[in-house]
C-alpha cells in the first residue's frame, strides 16, 4: 500500500523540480498494452543555466528523458518493462515523423533513467551495463542502442550534485538527503517546496496502518524537523504580525504629525525592520516636516 504513496511523492517531486525547464508529463500512457510512464520530460528549446542547480538530475534533463523511480529495488522484469515503454515511445515518435514527412533525430528520442534504491552486481551484469568515465559512480549504462541507464541511488556519492536523486532513496540514504535539504539556505529555490512535499509524504504515511520499517523510521526522523519548521512558521507569523502592527502605528503617528504621507514613503517605511520601525517611532517625535522623515530614511540606507 505504501508503495503507491511513495510513487505519488516521486512523481510530484520530479514534476516540481523539472517544471521550470520543460514539459513534464506524469503517468503518461503509451500505446500497446496500457502502460504508464512515471515521468516523461521534454526540455525547453532554450535551456537556462539554472538547470545546473539540480546537479545530476539537471544533467538528465538536458535532453528528452523518461524517468522511472522505484521505491523498492527494481527487478529484472521491471527494468525490462521500462525499456519496453521507451521502445513504444520511440516507435510513436517514428510514426509521427513519418506522418509529418520529417526525419526523427536521435536527439529527439528520450533517454531512459531507471532510478532504483539498490541494485545487485548480478542484475547490472545481466543487462551488460558499463560505467562511463564522464559520469559519477552509481550510474550504469546499457548498450548505447537501448538509450537506458540504471541509477543505483545507494551508490551515488554524498555530494550536492546528487542530493535531488538521493531524496528518492531509502533508509539512511534518504534520511541523510533530507537533513542536507533542510540545511540548504532558506532562499534556495527548491528547498521549501521540496520540504512541503516531504512533510506531505510523512502525513500520508502516518495515516497508513501497514508501514514497513523504513517508513516508520522515516516518520521518526522527520518528526523533529517537522516540529521545528512548524514552530519557526508560527514564530515568523507572529513576527510578521508584529511588524504590520508597528507599521500601522508609525504611519498613523506620522500622518497626525506631518500630514498625509505619499505612497513612495509608505513603501520605504514598509521595508524597514522591526528594530528600525521602533527607532522611527522615537525619532518621529522630533520631526517637523516631511523632509525630516526623508532625511531619517536616507540615513538608514547609509
Amino acid at each position: 500500500m505504501t508503495r503507491f504513496i511513495h510513487d505519488k511523492f516521486a512523481k510530484d517531486y520530479l514534476e516540481e523540480l523539472l517544471k521550470d525547464y520543460g514539459e513534464v508529463k506524469a503517468s503518461e500512457k503509451v500505446s500497446g498494452e496500457i502502460k504508464e510512464i512515471d515521468v516523461l520530460f521534454t526540455p525547453n528549446k532554450q535551456q537556462t543555466p539554472n538547470l545546473q542547480i539540480l546537479g545530476l538530475l539537471g544533467r538528465f534533463a538536458e535532453n528528452p528523458a523518461i524517468i522511472e523511480p522505484f521505491r523498492n529495488p527494481a527487478s529484472t522484469d521491471e527494468i525490462c518493462n521500462c525499456i519496453l515503454k521507451l521502445l513504444e515511445v520511440k516507435a510513436s515518435l517514428r510514426r509521427e515523423a513519418k506522418t509529418n514527412k520529417t526525419k526523427l533525430q536521435d536527439a529527439e528520442i528520450p533517454q531512459l533513467w531507471v532510478l532504483t534504491p539498490t541494485v545487485s552486481e548480478t542484475r547490472l551484469s545481466s543487462f551488460g551495463t558499463v560505467q562511463k568515465p564522464d559520469w559519477i559512480s552509481g550510474v550504469y549504462f546499457l548498450p548505447d542502442a537501448l538509450r537506458t541507464a540504471i541509477v543505483a541511488i545507494h551508490q551515488l556519492p554524498q555530494t550536492p550534485e546528487t542530493l535531488w536523486l538521493r531524496l528518492l532513496g531509502r533508509g539512511n540514504v534518504q534520511s541523510q538527503a533530507i537533513m542536507e535539504l533542510q540545511a540548504l539556505p532558506l532562499n534556495h529555490p527548491y528547498q521549501q517546496a521540496t520540504l512541503e512535499l516531504v512533510y506531505n509524504l510523512r502525513e500520508n504515511l502516518r495515516i497508513n496502518q501497514e508501514l514497513e520499517t523504513d517508513d516508520r523510521e522515516l516518520i521518526m526522523r522527520l518528526e523533529p524537523l517537522y516540529q521545528r519548521d512548524k514552530e519557526q512558521a508560527i514564530w515568523q507569523g507572529k513576527q510578521e504580525g508584529r511588524k504590520e502592527g508597528e507599521q500601522d502605528l508609525i504611519l498613523r503617528q506620522l500622518n497626525r504629525r506631518l500630514g498625509e504621507i505619499n505612497q513612495s514613503l509608505i513603501e520605504r517605511i514598509q521595508k524597514l525592520s522591526i528594530e528600525q520601525l521602533e527607532n522611527l517611532g522615537e525619532a518621529l517625535l522630533d520631526f517637523s516636516n516631511i523632509a525630516d522623515l526623508e532625511t531619517w530614511l536616507n540615513q538608514q540606507q547609509e
